[in-house]
């Protein structure tokens, strides 16, 4: 071959290297522009090298009872998504800090875990609690939400433990479950359609005992109680997620093809609100709701707003982490395009870091009240939030967290 020839030869490879790497370099600084929901969830972990670690529920709140809280719901959630992003090792640190927070809780040591703590690194000794300063009180002050315990939430942190357990990652995430789950069991009802009733509220060494029993909470315990139950053959496991599925069974209406929320604090009497989650959970979790309660989906759509659902009938503007929801169970039960529409809808709702708004509105109202003030509503807001940032994580990644696969939960034997 001529000299001629080879510089030729040498110069055109030259060009499509170069070209390769400009290729590289422009997707990459697209990738880095706008990272995904996966990524978002992993750079926050990253953000502390090492060791267990909360993840911020709202990390650009700086003042007030939001500031530096890391609610429990939020992290187990993150922490499913991680998983089902292929982070497990992340995911782990997160599960790490749960079961710090049940081994070393500055009161509890029965197996009971708090609705929110202080984000960040966990250190030695008893787990820190969110909190803020009060200047016009001079005293510092923790929410009674906060530091209480709800049984859904606990319900998640299960999930979440669980799930870990199932990656491989050890057992000692499936006998936190279990911790958790027993503590939990002690919370059963007898009035009305049974269930379990929705924890506690307040600071110890008394906090109030929550006689009103959620479908929501209930919804997440027969997916928690059932997965124990697939890998551990005690029957109070099985029992229990019986227990947590008829009470869900009960809540349903066929007059209105839809789900109640639960019932006041009588135990007996169903609250009516239509809210969201408490329609598409059931089917993601109860085995066989699908079949039995498919007339859901249309009950469902009634709360389309804006090219995505509200939180409930309160409407008003784009509940994000409910229409992830949605989109979610439209790809588990074939409506894929459905699903593809809704996932496209949410970019609208995506910060710059590639995390998610909680709404595409200023204040997104609930249709219920404060838990710490009933003379005010329960809004969400337009703030970056891991919640909503996790559950589009998993809509994208078609993960079932009630399920900790791309399935929908199996009837048991």
């Amino acid at each position: 071959m001529q000299r001629s020839q080879q510089r030729s030869i040498r110069r055109f490879l030259i060009i499509l290297l170069l070209v390769g790497a400009t290729t590289m370099t422009q997707s990459d600084a697209a990738e880095a522009a706008v990272p995904t929901a996966c990524a978002s969830l992993s750079s926050q972990i990253d953000a502390v090298p090492t060791g267990p670690v909360f993840l911020a529920s709202f990390p650009t709140v700086t003042e007030g009872p939001l500031h530096g809280a890391a609610f429990l719901y939020d992290n187990a959630a993150a922490t499913l998504a991680l998983v089902a992003c292929g982070k497990p090792e992340k995911a782990r640190r997160i599960g790490d800090a749960i079961l710090a927070a049940l081994g070393r809780d500055r009161f509890w040591h029965d197996g009971r875990l708090r609705n929110g703590y202080a984000a960040g690194p966990v250190g030695d000794g008893p787990l820190k609690l969110a909190g803020w300063w009060d200047k016009d009180k001079n005293q510092w002050l923790e929410d009674r939400y906060q530091v209480g315990s709800d049984n859904g939430n606990m319900a998640w942190a299960m999930l979440a433990l669980l799930a870990l357990d199932r990656a491989g990652l050890g057992e000692d995430y499936r006998n936190g479950a279990e911790r958790i789950g027993r503590w939990i069991g002690l919370t059963a009802d007898s009035r009305g359609p049974g269930g379990f009733t929705g924890g506690t509220f307040g600071h110890e060494p008394a906090p109030e005992k929550l006689a009103w029993k959620s479908t929501e909470h209930n919804i997440d315990l027969t997916a928690a109680f059932s997965g124990i139950a697939r890998v551990v053959s005690d029957g109070f496991w099985r029992d229990h997620a019986d227990i947590a599925q008829r009470f869900v069974g009960a809540m349903w209406n066929t007059s209105c093809n839809c789900f109640a929320v639960g019932t006041g604090d009588d135990g007996v009497t169903s609250n009516p609100l239509l809210a969201l989650d408490a329609q598409v959970w059931p089917l993601l979790a109860v085995p066989g709701a699908v079949d039995r309660y498919g007339a859901v989906i249309a009950t469902i759509e009634r709360l389309a707003v804006d090219h995505g659902f509200a939180y409930s009938e309160a409407k008003e503007g784009v509940w994000t982490e409910g229409t992830a929801q949605v989109a979610l169970l439209y790809a588990l039960t074939n409506r894929v395009a459905q699903a593809n529409s809704l996932l496209a809808a949410i970019q609208a709702q995506q910060t710059s870091n590639g995390s998610y708004y909680a709404t595409s509105t200023p204040s997104l109202p609930t249709g219920f009240t404060l838990p710490t003030d009933p003379t005010k509503p329960r809004l969400y807001y337009r703030l970056p939030h891991l919640g909503a940032t996790a559950w589009v994580a998993l809509a994208e990644r078609r993960f079932n967290p009630f399920t900790a696969g791309s399935t929908l939960p199996q009837s048991h034997p």
